[in-house]
């Protein structure tokens, strides 16, 4: 399972950060990667370095498996976890890739201040707000059932927290600046993550 974990993530890397980047410079002259935010330390810049220790962690955990170092934890060790988190896997990879093509040109990986880019409000955004980092999510619980031991587990739980971080630290704060009740107006009808939760209350 650890070589079957590695596998899916060198996919995920090179569709969803890989081919999508080089589709994005072809389309706009732009590769889309906009570094991490913030100034050292601050609670923008921890949440950029908390997913590149996520993304670090899903590869090692199974290479740290695959060499002994690590063991799966028992109560997680069953044959039928690991195949759903195959399919979870298979899913995030699928459904990072789709929403990040229903971005169009906007999409990007980070934010720049300076920068105003076209509020994406069809497809599945129409459905939720952030999309790729839903699936993401599944991705990242899909890989760490794949091999469950503590490294995957802390890693998959360190991508939750930095999602949200991002999310609500840099990307919404970002969005309402710069499209203002256009966004304000967006997050009251569509939730956060899933349909229907994380939906702006006090927005018009």
């Amino acid at each position: 399972m650890p070589v079957v974990a590695l596998v899916l993530f060198g996919v995920f890397a090179l569709l969803g950060f890989g081919w999508r980047s080089w589709v994005q410079r072809r389309r706009t002259g732009s590769t889309g990667f906009r570094g991490i935010s913030g100034r050292i330390g601050s609670v923008e810049w921890l949440a950029g370095v908390g997913f590149v220790v996520a993304m670090a962690a899903a590869v090692f955990a199974p290479i740290l498996q695959l060499c002994g170092v690590v063991a799966p934890l028992p109560v997680l060790d069953h044959t039928w976890l690991n195949v759903v988190g195959v399919v979870l896997a298979v899913l995030g990879i699928a459904g990072t890739v789709y929403a990040q093509l229903d971005m169009g040109d906007s999409w990007r990986i980070g934010v720049d201040a300076s920068e105003r880019t076209t509020l994406v409000r069809t497809g599945v955004f129409a459905l939720v707000r952030n999309p790729t980092f839903t699936a993401m999510l599944v991705f990242g619980l899909g890989i760490a059932l794949v091999t469950p031991n503590l490294v995957a587990l802390v890693g998959f739980a360190i991508l939750v927290v930095t999602i949200e971080l991002q999310v609500r630290v840099v990307e919404e704060p970002y969005l309402l600046s710069v499209h203002g009740d256009e966004y304000r107006g967006y997050t009251a009808r569509v939730g956060r993550f899933v349909p229907g939760l994380g939906r702006f209350r006090c927005a018009a």
